[in-house]
């Protein structure tokens, strides 16, 4: 039998604690999404992202639209884990929708940046870099395709 003094730390202890942090984070950060809107009226998730199956907004195989992502700002597609951003009018990037800090799924795309709302880290919608931590590593480009008004994943 082993007795354990009041106030120290034992290691049943800290096995315990790290076991519950380590159940606690997932479960943090799959409810740290917000409300499930972005800013700039960006949709994200499937909800109103997809144009999938609506003949009035472009081809069955169409992630969205050009005119559905805002000149200077970016639309979220959560399911597909993609941002689509329009730096310039015209000119269209895809991006991994994966922060490359934690894992967690971006949350907004404003003011010339794509969002995590988990830790604060902001990526260029031009080229993905990092434009403030703490995540280091830029966000992946994703190839796209634009035919006429339509944008696919190529």
């Amino acid at each position: 039998m082993t007795t354990e003094t009041p106030g120290k730390l034992t290691r049943r202890h800290a096995l315990a604690g790290a076991a519950t942090v380590g159940l606690g984070l997932p479960l943090l950060a799959a409810c740290s999404g917000g409300d499930g809107t972005a800013t700039d009226s960006t949709p994200v998730g499937g909800s109103g992202g997809s144009t999938s199956g609506d003949p009035s907004t472009g081809s069955a195989d169409a992630l969205t639209t050009t005119s559905d992502v805002p000149v200077g700002g970016g639309t979220i597609f959560a399911d597909q884990s993609v941002v689509v951003t329009q730096p310039t009018a015209g000119e269209f990037k895809g991006f991994s929708a994966t922060c490359t800090h934690q894992g967690c799924t971006v949350g907004s795309v404003s003011d010339g940046t794509i969002n995590c709302p988990c830790h604060g880290s902001m990526f260029s919608i031009t080229d993905g870099s990092v434009q403030g931590g703490p995540a280091t590593a830029p966000l992946p480009e994703v190839a796209l395709s634009v035919d006429g008004t339509d944008i696919t994943l190529a």
